[in-house]
């Protein structure tokens, strides 16, 4: 692995060069925005080295690379401050979703653009009166001869105004009710129909969006699964949500604590027993999330992701809170845009609600793993 590790980091210093070292750090979350082209450019170039999808099975044009070497990428990408990707929708969740459930055809047909960062991907799950509680699901599909016929909104939906397709859940059996009837859909975004609405978030920035779907058009045939199995489908893409990329996550992680523990140390903020007492407790933190990471990897057992979820955005949150406590009273200023420690007290609010709230996460683990009564519901 030694060898593995030594190749990545002499191709990323090599290439992460010229053009693209203006990249280093940016686009991370809350900051998706920025040098939104140059990080495509990027991605490009890695997916020309072979470094996109290195997971998936070299059959579907993957490096077939095990858990070890992904995790090894992954760390070195983020030590390298690499710039955030723009395709991990499509890379991480649509084409393995497709690699498992999908048609031949449909492989073909998708796979290798995600690969080469030629299209890019949207999640349409989320609605206003479906966030945490995915299964109440109301956009509609019925067929209409060869065309599936979409209705509904979305919401939260990242990236949908740079995306060119979007897999979207959608009700297609009228009638049906929670789990029942739903059909997992591969959508076009640029067509007639489909409208992209920014929501601005705390940080002034809008990598979320709001999508609504008034007749817009999918070929029949671009249903993954059968239609009315879209719940195992979906929940099968939400399997390969939280993978490796989780401790190259880690890595930036520890970055920011370095740097807001030197912050602190150059401020005399850490001279404050109360401030050194919670630094000291996020080194512990951080090294809790990262034994508990590399234990479960692969593990796909009930609750392992769900405690993996409430760890890590627990912890995030809480280093934002801590930066504005190092910070001081000056945190409370701003000038024309806000600093690296105000983005990322705001973003990490969000943090325990994306990707499933605190409060599902532990009614999953309360339900289906401790066998606790279920939650109560209208």
């Amino acid at each position: 692995m030694t060898e593995f590790r030594e190749r990545v980091r002499d191709w990323l210093a090599e290439n992460l060069a010229g053009e693209f070292a203006a990249l280093r750090g940016l686009g991370g979350p809350g900051r998706e925005h920025e040098a939104f082209e140059e990080r495509l450019a990027w991605e490009r170039r890695l997916a020309a080295g072979g470094w996109t999808c290195l997971g998936w099975p070299v059959e579907h044009g993957g490096r077939g690379a095990s858990l070890d070497e992904q995790v090894i990428f992954h760390e070195e990408y983020a030590r390298a401050n690499a710039p955030a990707k723009v395709s991990h929708l499509g890379e991480q969740l649509l084409g393995p979703t497709l690699i498992a459930f999908g048609t031949p055809e449909q492989q073909r047909r998708f796979l290798p653009k995600i690969r080469a960062v030629e299209e890019l991907w949207c999640q349409g799950y989320s609605e206003p009166g479906a966030g945490s509680d995915l299964a109440a699901v109301s956009t509609t599909a019925t067929l209409d001869g060869d065309d599936w016929v979409l209705h509904g909104q979305k919401v939260w939906t990242s990236l949908a105004h740079q995306a060119d397709w979007c897999f979207v859940l959608a009700r297609t059996e009228p009638g049906s009710q929670r789990h029942q009837g739903l059909s997992y859909l591969l959508v076009p975004m640029r067509q007639p129909g489909v409208e992209v609405r920014p929501i601005v978030q705390l940080t002034g920035t809008s990598e979320f969006n709001e999508v609504f779907f008034d007749g817009a058009r999918t070929a029949r045939d671009l249903v993954v699964g059968e239609p009315g199995d879209g719940w195992r489908v979906a929940m099968g893409t939400l399997g390969f949500e939280r993978g490796v990329a989780t401790l190259g996550q880690q890595v930036g992680f520890r970055r920011e604590l370095q740097a807001l523990t030197e912050l602190a140390e150059r401020t005399g903020a850490a001279g404050d027993p109360h401030i050194a007492e919670k630094l000291a407790r996020a080194r512990v933190g951080l090294e809790v999330m990262n034994a508990h990471a590399r234990r479960t990897l692969g593990d796909t057992a009930p609750g392992v992701a769900e405690v993996s979820k409430l760890v890590w955005a627990n912890w995030h949150r809480s280093l934002g809170e801590l930066a504005m406590l190092v910070r001081g009273p000056e945190a409370m200023l701003t000038g024309d845009d806000l600093d690296e420690w105000q983005r990322l007290y705001l973003f990490t609010r969000a943090d325990t609600i994306y990707g499933g709230s605190n409060e599902i996460q532990r009614n999953v683990i309360a339900e289906r793993v401790l066998g606790l009564p279920r939650e109560a519901r209208p």
